[in-house]
């Protein structure tokens, strides 16, 4: 870390849940930033990659509506975020067939390679992490993986 950056961070909290939580988010959002690389990876702001990834995850079609409730958006925005990514290839939409006012958006072949990409990035730890000792790896991935559990 330079100077400059050490002297934008403020003295940890003296409540051990909130220094941890802030040493996670420092780690995760501001040192290990995967949302920069895969925004540069795929050319596009990292919400449309999330809405991306979410389609492809969809085991069936979803609707606007659906994608806007998830995204936690409102349904215009989550409108013009599909018109860009159908217009990149990535997504199509569809009318509804139960609901013909409703549109249903589902993952072309090249969006579906662009979420794994995404997902791909996304998913690869920080270099720092392989530093770790394996009994610090270990219990970092006990207690994420009950804090994913409870959140």
């Amino acid at each position: 870390m330079t100077e400059t950056e050490r002297a934008r961070v403020p003295d940890p909290p003296a409540d051990p849940a909130a220094r941890a939580w802030r040493n996670l988010r420092l780690a995760i959002l501001e040192r290990g930033d995967r949302r920069r690389e895969v925004t540069e990876a795929l050319g596009m702001s990292f919400f449309r990659v999330k809405a991306l990834c979410r389609i492809a995850a969809a085991p069936v079609p979803m609707t606007l509506r659906d994608l806007a409730h998830d995204l936690v958006t409102d349904r215009p925005y989550a409108t013009l975020v599909v018109d860009d990514l159908v217009g990149r290839g990535l997504a199509e939409r569809t009318v509804n067939p139960g609901d013909r006012r409703s549109k249903l958006v589902t993952v072309t072949a090249a969006g579906r390679a662009a979420a794994a990409e995404a997902e791909r990035v996304l998913d690869t730890p920080p270099p720092a992490l392989y530093d770790l000792p394996p009994e610090d790896v270990a219990a970092l991935d006990r207690i994420a993986a009950r804090l994913a559990a409870d959140l």
